[in-house]
């Protein structure tokens, strides 16, 4: 009798248990299949009035201005670079696993027409025409993060600020000890390990969309800080111009992927939980400054 009423709670439970479902989940997309599957809206030009071209003797790198965050750095800049300020000028500090930075090496070249000193423009003040894409997980150095139209940045609610992050290839105003002594005359680019703790300390002006691999594989200096020590080991910089001063047809035709769409959410995710054929244990985690940018020629 025990074991008929044992072999009908049985019968009851698995009557009671849902159905498997026939249909298997949908298996993860990687990165390459995101950005296959992309729309064309789901990627944006750059704006040749805020793009820059470095032309080295190995080639041209392309820098992407963000005038939203350093206002008037972005506009001395600007300055500086139709007075060819940094034609003829070098690269002269390749420091290991920190930042590339070209200016003049000597300070004897005239600013023109450019002002020697800025207010710091480390941070912004929150505003609604600010756009942010918060990512999912928590951050050491800031209370959010994310990306702000197509650039790494962080920002805290409460203080009603937001920045730009030091992440590789972004491009700093490099500065003395005053706030106020970055212009834009000596510029770096990060090229190694993010140095998230310049954060709020220097005003960010823009990243490498194209062209790091130029600037990576310098040498690195031996001085101190990576300063080069003898003027032989610069490297020259032949031109530097704004965008929409070089001749249409030889202009860079590039693409950003944007940062406020579900395909960037979507990328994102492919990155924080890796799951392919290599990978074993996806993180669930990703850090701002290891989530990809895209960027693709229409050429």
């Amino acid at each position: 009798m025990h074991a008929a009423r044992t072999l009908i709670t049985l019968a009851a439970v698995v009557l009671a248990a849902p159905a498997v479902s026939a249909v298997q989940p949908t298996p993860p997309r990687t990165m390459a299949e995101v950005l296959a599957a992309s729309t064309p809206a789901d990627w944006r030009p750059i704006d040749p009035q805020s793009t820059l071209y470095l032309q080295l003797a190995s080639g041209r790198v392309v820098i992407e201005l963000a005038p939203a965050f350093a206002p008037g750095h972005v506009a001395n800049l600007k300055t500086l670079v139709r007075q060819k300020y940094f034609d003829g000028l070098a690269v002269v500090r390749s420091q290991d696993n920190f930042v590339v930075q070209w200016g003049d090496a000597e300070g004897k070249r005239s600013l023109g027409e450019a002002r020697a000193t800025l207010p710091p423009e480390f941070t912004v003040s929150l505003r609604p025409d600010l756009p942010f894409t918060r990512l999912p997980d928590p951050d050491g150095y800031a209370v959010e993060v994310g990306f702000s139209g197509g650039f790494p940045a962080a920002r805290d609610p409460k203080a009603g600020q937001a920045w730009l992050t030091h992440c590789y290839g972004m491009v700093g105003a490099g500065r003395g000890n005053e706030p106020e002594s970055g212009n834009g005359s000596e510029l770096y680019v990060v090229t190694g390990h993010a140095p998230r703790q310049l954060d709020r300390n220097i005003a960010l002006v823009g990243r490498v969309v194209q062209g790091m691999e130029l600037l990576s594989v310098l040498p690195r200096g031996t001085g101190p800080l990576g300063f080069y020590e003898q003027p032989s080991q610069h490297v020259p910089i032949t031109s530097v111009r704004v965008a929409a001063d070089v001749p249409e047809a030889e202009r860079e035709r590039i693409e950003v992927l944007r940062t406020d769409t579900a395909t960037f959410a979507a990328l994102v995710e492919a990155r924080r939980s890796r799951r392919d054929d290599w990978y074993k244990v996806p993180a669930g985690y990703i850090d701002l400054c290891n989530v990809p940018l895209p960027v693709r020629s229409t050429q």
